[in-house]
């Protein structure tokens, strides 16, 4: 199956600042996209609950990738990606 990966103006205006690489969170996405098939990769993910309910949370070191994966249609929305002190406020 072919994923698209969508990024949200934030998540974009983020990266752009920080100097962090699109294709580094890509492949985060697609680390992912893996497990929730079935296979043993070491990532580390959660849905999310509340008002972030329906999303699901990445660790990347220091950062956290909000994302919501579209499974009917096969697309994965990248709502924000900020650091692990600023991501929920």
């Amino acid at each position: 199956m072919k994923w698209t990966i969508e990024f949200s103006d934030d998540s974009l205006k983020f990266l752009k600042k920080n100097n962090v690489n699109e294709d580094y969170i890509v492949a985060k996405i697609k680390l992912v996209l893996r497990k929730l098939r079935g296979e043993n990769v070491n990532i580390n993910i959660k849905k999310l609950r509340g008002e972030l309910l329906g999303f699901y949370r990445i660790k990347a070191g220091k950062l956290r990738i909000i994302v919501e994966f579209r499974f009917n249609n096969n697309i994965s929305y990248i709502e924000r990606i900020d650091w692990r002190g600023n991501i929920y406020k």
